[in-house]
């Protein structure tokens, strides 16, 4: 076999970062025999592992609305299917200046949306970090953060927050809190659970809406905390405010979540709040909890198992686990570490960067599906800057195409859950649009196709009725217009629990 030798170079990323790589040369004739055979006897195993079938897909679909259907009709269920309060759709002539303020799982966002009705709107917007930290730290410091970060945005961009308390005037702001709340009003709810990473103590079990109402107090911030949304149904308005064929929003990114409209005869659990019974109301679903706790329907494998049972919550956000984009890129790496223990891969190279939990980000699974190089030079600069490994041809194609598996899975996943609600809808025959936002949605390659695809090979050519499209700004203008819808309602005296 002839000597090893290495080749180096730079290598730029879509980000406009510079990698400096190192890599042997002549690979193909440098990798043994039967290291190549090894390679593609691992690849048809995970191919085994990580494909759904759509016999099976169907089977998740029929459990998945299942659990809709029992979250409709009481409190407490797995996949909870809360009522938002948020009532009907938007008429998109709403109108008028409103706050919203965002809490995500990576930054804090603050908007003023100008709503000029005819499905038009304008936005200002400031964008606050968060820190590990203050996931973890108390709640109250938390909501303390978010009320002091409104009241920088206003001193900012409308004017002196201390001259508007003196002079009473308060702007309306819609809350987007995107983890699980109960609420029994449109101003009010209690938390669940933390999903997305958080673990802010003395916040679970409490109004996340009272804890914030005191911290804007505090802060003499000048505001009037109108509605409690999530960017779910908050995408679900938005996307109808501008395209009224909406009819089911969902969320693809970080965490992953549904919502649509239901009328309210159908949910059973509301059937003593004195709603009229063709009301529509939203659903927030939370289906990120889908199967959780006895896991008789997902397909796990043994490394979602280990991602399920070292996150911070064992046993709960069962989808979520394997679909959305916190996830995927340590599902990819508890393969690889699990073939470095085999000793199959990276022989003689120092690999504990790569064995550091979380260390390859999902957006690393999205460079290298998508590396247009026939030597896959975007996957050397990953492996030789951020974790100082050497790779072969064959280990390149290797991981491209294990990143392809689990990207699909999650597709095709997610194309399940979308199709649960179309059915228990019976929106198959007429069709409808669903409003898609998040990170993977965007800026995964291929994510969208997978979907609809999955849509197919669910429903056959009547999938073709369900259209995905990338989704209005659910957690800044549609917070903004549920504010606006709520207030209009709130005048108007039609919140029985006001």
């Amino acid at each position: 076999m002839p000597a090893s030798r290495r080749g180096s170079g730079t290598i730029t990323l879509p980000t406009g970062m510079t990698l400096n790589y190192h890599t042997r040369t002549n690979e193909e004739e440098d990798l043994p025999h039967a290291t190549k055979k090894t390679m593609a006897d691992h690849l048809r195993k995970f191919e085994t592992l990580f494909t759904l079938t759509p016999q099976r897909m169907r089977m998740i679909v029929d459990a998945f609305t299942e659990s809709l259907e029992i979250g409709l009709e009481s409190p407490g269920q797995v996949v909870p299917m809360i009522p938002t309060f948020v009532f009907g759709w938007p008429s998109g002539h709403e109108t008028g200046e409103y706050l919203a303020l965002d809490l995500g799982g990576t930054n804090l966002r603050v908007c003023l949306v100008t709503l000029n009705g005819g499905g038009k709107f304008e936005i200002t917007q400031s964008k606050y970090r968060l820190s590990e930290e203050q996931k973890h730290d108390d709640g109250q410091k938390l909501f303390n953060f978010c009320a002091d970060c409104v009241k920088t945005f206003i001193d900012s961009n409308i004017g002196n927050s201390e001259e508007m308390i003196k002079s009473g005037v308060k702007l309306p702001l819609g809350f987007t809190f995107s983890y699980p709340c109960s609420q029994d009003r449109i101003d009010h709810g209690v938390l669940l659970r933390w999903t997305k990473g958080f673990s802010a103590p003395n916040t679970e079990g409490q109004d996340v809406t009272a804890l914030f109402r005191k911290a804007l107090e505090d802060h003499k911030v000048p505001v009037d905390l109108v509605a409690l949304t999530c960017d779910t149904t908050g995408t679900l308005i938005a996307s109808a405010y501008v395209n009224p064929k909406t009819k089911i929003a969902v969320i693809f990114g970080t965490g992953c979540n549904a919502a649509y409209m239901e009328t309210v005869k159908e949910i059973p659990k509301l059937k003593d709040h004195g709603f009229a019974s063709d009301a529509e109301i939203a659903i927030n679903c939370e289906w990120g909890a889908f199967d959780s706790y006895k896991h008789e329907h997902l397909p796990r494998t043994k490394y979602d198992v280990v991602v399920d049972e070292s996150s911070n919550k064992p046993g709960e956000q069962a989808f979520e686990k394997l679909i959305s984009g916190r996830y995927l890129g340590e599902i990819l790496r508890l393969v690889i570490c699990d073939l470095i223990d085999e000793g199959v891969l990276f022989l003689g190279q120092n690999t504990y960067k790569i064995e550091i939990p979380y260390s390859l980000d999902t957006a690393f699974l999205s460079l290298m599906e998508s590396d247009p190089t026939d030597e896959l030079l975007m996957i050397i600069g990953i492996f030789t800057h951020f974790f100082a490994l050497e790779t072969t041809l064959a280990e390149r194609q290797f991981f491209r195409a294990l990143a392809k598996l689990i990207g699909k899975r999650s597709a095709r996943l997610s194309a399940c859950g979308i199709a649960a609600i179309v059915k228990r809808k019976d929106l198959l025959d007429e069709g409808c649009s669903v409003g898609a936002d998040g990170s993977l949605y965007n800026k995964y390659p291929g994510f969208a196709d997978r979907v609809h695809e999955g849509l197919q090979d669910i429903f056959g050519d009547k999938g073709l009725n369900i259209v995905t499209h990338h989704a209005e700004d659910g957690s800044g203008i549609g917070s903004a217009i549920i504010a606006a819808m709520t207030k209009q309602r709130k005048e108007a005296g039609l919140y029985p629990n006001y």
